[in-house]
């Protein structure tokens, strides 16, 4: 399957630069995953497509102020630090710019000596192993130093970090954010389940494959990242009730997507408490086990992320889709609109 038939064509001015204020206002587009029938309304009206019995899965990792700046001991070079994983004793997996300038024993620091990071190993395309070494607690420090680590495709400094966090934001260890859930306030998830619509939630720490462009012609070549994820006992008796009732299974976002199928497919189709790393790439011709519906956002051309909404509802109504709302002047990617599923 060649990548190109993932292509089109976005003007750079649908490409959202800054959140909304109010987060439930951004557009929805509405599509019959079978038929490929869309609708368009406004985020806050995803209400009226939900029913009593359903069940949402949110991802609630939180996002780390993981873009640090610094400088290298020797020379003063400017070293942009990206974190990606934390690997124990204050070593952390990075993406470094440039990386050519951080060899193995190489020195950086950040906010006039505040934070030191040593290289202690070299790794392929731009990553590193720093050792940290500071005085204090480590994550105060990175809330002081850190800015949140935008996707390159945002020019505008963000004014709020929290506006880069779902209100549901829990558990720490992100490079990005979800966010096909930055659109849910605390008020509409109240109103969600005020109608019957159960609310349950896993973690996906979303790491370095999505900064990656897919790079070859076959997506079948294509290899994803590994990311780590958790799925509680709560959340999984709560979603296969909702199996088991006939209710249906969305799920926010494709990182949420992405636990869910990585669990159900280990585990004969079952969800079952269980955390560890996936690589699952989703691409048209998987079948899904364990989602009956997705609310994502609209992604890159030519990226897993639109491959995986393929494979869910369609290329071609995907691509339709895509080309009515580039149209309709709709917003794409992190701070942009949303699309429904079912």
């Amino acid at each position: 399957m060649d990548v190109s038939q993932f292509d089109f064509h976005l003007p750079d001015e649908l490409i959202a630069q800054t959140p909304l204020k109010d987060r439930s206002s951004s557009k929805l587009l509405v599509m019959n995953k079978r038929t490929g029938e869309r609708e368009h309304r406004q985020f806050f009206e995803v209400i009226d497509y939900l029913k009593k019995g359903d069940t949402l899965v949110l991802n609630d990792t939180k996002v780390l102020p993981a873009r640090l700046l610094g400088v290298k001991e020797e020379t003063g070079a400017k070293i942009e630090t990206l974190l990606l994983h934390d690997e124990g004793d204050h070593v952390w997996e990075t993406l470094v710019k440039p990386a050519k300038r951080v060899k193995k024993g190489t020195v950086v620091q950040f906010g006039d000596g505040l934070l030191t990071a040593t290289c202690v190993e070299e790794l392929p395309e731009g990553r590193r192993k720093l050792q940290f070494s500071f005085q204090g607690i480590f994550h105060e420090i990175l809330d002081q130093l850190g800015e949140m680590p935008l996707p390159p495709y945002i020019q505008e400094q963000l004014k709020e970090k929290d506006r880069y966090q779902t209100v549901y934001a829990k558990h720490r260890g992100s490079a990005a954010a979800p966010t096909a859930g930055l659109h849910f306030t605390k008020e509409l998830l109240s109103e969600l389940e005020s109608k019957g619509v159960r609310v349950a939630y896993l973690t996906l720490h979303v790491g370095l494959g999505t900064f990656r462009p897919v790079s070859v012609d076959d997506v079948e070549s294509h290899e994803m990242h590994a990311e780590f994820y958790q799925l509680s006992e709560k959340a999984a008796k709560m979603i296969n009730e909702t199996k088991s009732n006939g209710g249906r299974v969305i799920a926010v976002g494709t990182t949420s997507a992405r636990t869910l199928e990585t669990v159900a497919s280990e585990n004969g189709g079952q969800l079952v408490p269980s955390s560890g790393w996936t690589n699952i790439f989703i691409y048209p011709g998987y079948m899904f086990k364990a989602i009956d519906g997705l609310l994502t956002n609209f992604h890159l051309p030519k990226s897993t992320l639109v491959m995986l909404v393929s494979a869910f509802a369609g290329r071609a109504h995907i691509i339709d889709a895509y080309k009515e709302a580039i149209i309709m002047r709709y917003r794409f990617f992190s701070f942009g609109d949303a699309m429904l599923l079912i």
